[in-house]
């Protein structure tokens, strides 16, 4: 959006025009849920944040001096409501990194609905102004479920300086500007959060598995777990995983560690079955390859389990990160249920 428009806006929405704070405030709506979805680890978390932005804004819009940039005013009234509601949360994580590992035959425990899990992100939101998918890497290997579980691990303060300044691009003099610390202060915090994402996030080579889930070793691997799922084929599946996977279902909080412990709980799924048992549709989340499972009823029907993602390295899935809440399904525009006709999609 140009100044001068920008401008005209603004004076137009202090007075009180509701219509025109809307053309203002609209071009930032999509990269402050996303900032939010990144500083909290939760889409629901990320929606509730932006709506109290634009509230906020609204309502104090004749405080705006116009020393930083209103995007910049924004961003300072998102960290400070994200500060605000990390201090009453716990932090999110997954059920690998919460837990010791399951073993086959354990009876489900109940699932945990308290908010401590990482959250979805459908893909659709990774786009810009114009449509155009985001293309900088770094902000789509930010929305990872491995990049976010350190994410989650840092202070909130460093969490944001180090979206702000990595992921976001700013300059360290904004960064300051907006969290009221020096550059000395602002640099240090940096420093000290790249520090944790070296150990927790790069010397595991998480970076490595960030794939487009275009790719083609990506899309070629999902393609054939979804065809060995869809055909119950279990030696199939067991050849696509790693030795070392990791499978978590949340809100459950139990998983599993280990290429046999996860065949030995698949196996009761698809032992006996036939092709039609179930039905796998790809869709994309958090710059994954991910995919919802339809399980057929005695009806006929496919009615939706849940929305798996998966982490693939050299061509082997590495982790399965299942959450089993069909509701999930709406986030991407995907029924709850489907007809007994094959999905060819």
């Amino acid at each position: 959006m140009p100044d001068d428009t920008e401008t005209l806006l603004l004076h137009a929405a202090v007075t009180g025009d509701a219509q025109a704070f809307g053309h203002l405030i609209g071009p930032y709506r999509r990269e402050i849920l996303l900032y939010g979805y990144r500083m909290l680890g939760s889409l629901q978390d990320a929606e509730d944040l932006t709506q109290e932005v634009c509230l906020r804004a609204w309502t104090r819009l004749e405080t705006f001096e116009g020393r930083a940039s209103f995007r910049a005013w924004l961003y300072r009234i998102a960290t400070n409501l994200s500060f605000d509601m990390l201090a009453l949360r716990q932090r999110r994580s997954l059920p690998h990194l919460s837990g010791s590992p399951a073993s086959p035959g354990e009876p489900m425990p109940a699932p945990n609905a308290d908010p401590v899990w990482l959250d979805l992100l459908p893909d659709t939101l990774l786009v810009d102004a114009a449509g155009e998918p985001e293309t900088a890497y770094v902000r789509r290997e930010s929305v990872t479920l491995a990049f976010l579980v350190v994410l989650q691990a840092l202070p909130p303060r460093q969490r944001a300086i180090l979206l702000l300044r990595d992921v976001l691009e700013w300059h360290a003099s904004e960064v300051a500007d907006l969290l009221d610390l020096s550059v000395t202060a602002v640099e240090s915090a940096l420093a000290r959060a790249r520090a944790t994402l070296r150990q927790q996030y790069h010397a595991r080579g998480s970076e490595a598995v960030a794939l487009s889930p275009r790719d083609a070793t990506t899309q070629e691997t999902l393609r054939r777990y979804i065809a060995a799922w869809e055909e119950a084929n279990i030696p199939a599946l067991v050849a696509l995983l790693r030795e070392d996977a990791i499978l978590s279902m949340p809100p459950f909080p139990w998983w599993f560690r280990g290429r046999e412990a996860i065949v030995a709980f698949f196996t009761p799924l698809l032992a006996g079955e036939t092709d039609q048992a179930w039905r796998l549709r790809p869709v994309a989340s958090n710059a994954q390859p991910a995919y919802i499972s339809y399980q057929r009823t005695e009806q006929g029907i496919y009615r939706a389990q849940g929305i798996s993602l998966l982490t693939i390295e050299d061509g082997r899935i590495a982790t399965i990160t299942s959450f089993l809440e069909p509701a999930l399904c709406q986030r991407f525009n995907a029924p709850l249920e489907m007809s007994s006709a094959p999905y060819h999609g």
